[in-house]
């Protein structure tokens, strides 16, 4: 009886509260379907697979080869993933070999950091012409 009494004096004073998602208006803040993340440019993704034929065809489309994407240029991802067909790529198309991403490192510490010998050969013998 007691829970019976309880439960009716809830409903009573929930259905004199009488809120409705209807009545918020549109002063409530509504869900956005949009994507916040900012994403890697289709040139570092192709420089990161390592396919030669993408960045050679975007090169000869415009694309910079020393724009920076999440902070990184692709002579960054070139380095750090041991892409050396595509690190020569790069430079042959004018990549600053001593541009410095936003975290204030080079293509050079990065092949250090990865151990990536080949890219590191690469850039160091870029380095002496």
């Amino acid at each position: 009886m007691k829970k019976t009494i309880f439960t009716v004096a809830i409903a009573f004073v929930v259905a004199l509260t009488g809120v409705s998602a209807n009545e918020l208006g549109s002063d409530a803040v509504q869900p956005t379907t949009e994507n916040v993340a900012p994403e890697l440019s289709a040139f570092c993704k192709a420089v990161i697979q390592g396919d030669v034929v993408t960045v050679k065809k975007l090169i000869e489309l415009g694309e910079d080869v020393n724009q920076k994407s999440l902070g990184r240029a692709p002579i960054h991802y070139a380095s750090r993933y041991n892409k050396v067909e595509v690190l020569k790529v790069l430079i042959e198309n004018g990549a600053d070999l001593k541009k410095r991403c936003d975290k204030g490192m080079t293509a050079k510490k990065y092949a250090e950091l990865s151990h990536a010998d080949e890219a590191l050969e690469v850039l160091e013998s870029a380095m002496k012409k």
